[in-house]
């Protein structure tokens, strides 16, 4: 599914212009990225929780050559599927 496939799907579910539809997508996206920008958590009740973890610099190796490089630090994003989604998920395989 894509942007586009979700402002459809909103679109006809409520009956909101595409371009209002547009709109709300963009929002919510944007809210998420800004408070996932800030460190903070989203939880979001019977679908999950996507939260931000830093990773610690560390050594690595190129696979080509063979020698020692310096993982940088960073910051990754992980999410935790719900119960009831992965219930979801299950039922229908």
């Amino acid at each position: 599914m894509t942007k586009a496939d979700l402002i459809e799907s909103v679109y006809l579910t409520t009956g909101f212009s595409k371009k209002e539809s547009a709109a709300i997508v963009e929002m919510v996206f944007d809210l998420m990225k800004s408070t996932l920008e800030e460190g903070e958590k989203i939880k979001i009740a019977g679908f999950g929780n996507f939260v931000v973890k830093e990773k610690a610099s560390r050594r690595g190796r190129n696979p080509q050559t063979g020698s020692e490089i310096e993982i940088s630090a960073r910051k990754i994003l992980t999410f935790k599927p719900s119960q009831v989604l992965k219930v979801a998920i299950n039922e229908n395989s």
